[in-house]
């Protein structure tokens, strides 16, 4: 049996303290994090550790806090740096009349917990946001000075997702490309009237004004072939759905136009989800799940389909809950249907109910060498429920009794329940 010194013990003793009190930080600080959903890094680069010794070099690994775009699950360590907070923002756990247990890091921790879990290959990078203390640049200084100590003392190559501070010095800004792979500005809400009332002190101005910062940075960087990395992986945003009145048209014409001007890489929406003594300003009912599903779809139609906001809606209103918005589209556009496949434009293909972008480009590449029969919709696996009534083929043509809008509306919806059980 091994004896142990009082020096040992009195030691083992301290660092058994330290490690609990980190650890109760960390389930509090988690937690508080669990809120922002703007945590994704699909964008990454490849990385490389040839020629260069370094942790956590990675070869063409994209991250994310669930999965990458190729069906990869990977993992972030997502955390605040603290959840005391100066502003008193309604929808938000972490403001300051908010009665909730307070915790802080140092930056000195969460680079000790960074490389703990990187070491155990529980994560394969960093997202990290704070509540504002002392003064935005004060917290913003706090966030450099984790990815600072990461990158050049400990030579980390993994990834980094740092949260900023809109109202800091644009210098900070700036130094936090320089580590970061991808810097996200939250707008939160989605018009100026909606933020005024719930967040009082935070400004619209100032938010795009932090937008346009990271956008001019990743934009000289880019043009400069020697100038200093920039956020290779771009930057992103959040927007609470259903804190508010704001209408689903709104949202999506607000996300279009931040696409535009900035260059986001992506909009997340977060569903919201009633807080602890939630004041009275903000609605008391279930997340609207479905519905922030529904503004993913309509999104990745704006990304990546070239729907504009005022195709998927054309007024003022939100998305139909029974039917994805491109079947949406689809209806309320018959004039464009049925799409000949053997003629057509890829274009107006992609957009056809059930044939996504690779399903599309793969027709148009197999009727150079024959004339497109029905079976091939199944080949490529197509969703031919929803194609059916919208697509002319070579041996195939839709019925008469398709023809209806309000009748293939009620043969293709999903009849939808909202958390019935919550």
């Amino acid at each position: 049996m091994i004896q142990l010194s009082h020096h040992d013990t009195v030691y083992a003793t301290s660092t058994m303290v330290i490690i609990m009190q980190l650890i109760e930080k960390l389930s509090v600080l988690a937690d508080a994090a669990k809120y922002d959903v703007s945590c994704a890094s699909s964008g990454a680069p490849k990385r490389s550790s040839k020629g260069r010794s370094g942790l956590g070099a990675t070869d063409g690994m994209g991250i994310c806090h669930s999965f990458t775009p190729d069906g990869r699950c990977v993992a972030l360590l997502k955390i605040l740096l603290t959840n005391f907070c100066l502003y008193d923002c309604q929808y938000c756990v972490n403001r300051r009349s908010s009665d909730v247990p307070r915790a802080r890091f140092t930056p000195e921790e969460v680079v000790t917990l960074t490389l703990d879990f990187y070491r155990r290959n529980c994560i394969s990078g960093l997202f990290l946001s704070s509540g504002i203390i002392r003064s935005a640049d004060y917290t913003m200084e706090q966030l450099n000075r984790v990815a600072k100590l990461l990158r050049e003392e400990h030579e980390f190559r993994g990834y980094i997702h740092l949260k900023t501070i809109p109202d800091a010095d644009p210098q900070l800004i700036a130094e936090a490309g320089r580590y970061a792979d991808r810097l996200s500005v939250n707008i939160e809400l989605p018009t100026e009237a909606s933020l005024i009332r719930l967040a009082p002190e935070k400004q619209v101005a100032t938010i795009k004004q932090a937008m346009h910062a990271i956008h001019e940075g990743e934009t000289e960087a880019k043009a400069e072939q020697r100038a200093p990395r920039f956020a290779p992986a771009g930057q992103s945003t959040q927007m609470i759905v259903g804190a508010d009145a704001t209408d689903d048209s709104t949202i999506l014409h607000t996300a279009q136009s931040l696409y535009g001007d900035f260059r986001l890489r992506r909009v997340y929406y977060s569903a919201f989800s009633p807080i602890p003594h939630s004041p009275k300003t903000v609605p008391f009912e279930a997340p609207p799940l479905l519905r922030e599903h529904r503004l993913y779809q309509a999104d990745f139609l704006m990304r990546s389909y070239g729907f504009k906001a005022g195709e998927l809606l054309t007024g003022p209103g939100n998305l139909p809950l029974d039917i994805d918005p491109k079947l949406a589209w689809a209806l309320s556009n018959r004039e464009h249907f049925p799409v000949d496949l053997n003629s057509a434009e890829p274009a107006l293909i992609a957009r056809i109910p059930g044939i996504g972008i690779l399903s599309a480009k793969r027709l148009v590449a197999l009727r150079r060498q024959k004339r497109i029969r029905f079976e091939d919709l199944t080949r490529l696996r197509c969703s031919l429920e929803k194609a059916k009534p919208f697509i002319i083929t070579q041996d195939y043509r839709p019925s008469l009794a398709y023809r209806e809008s309000s009748a293939l509306r009620q043969q293709l919806s999903e009849g939808p329940v909202q958390m019935g059980l919550w």
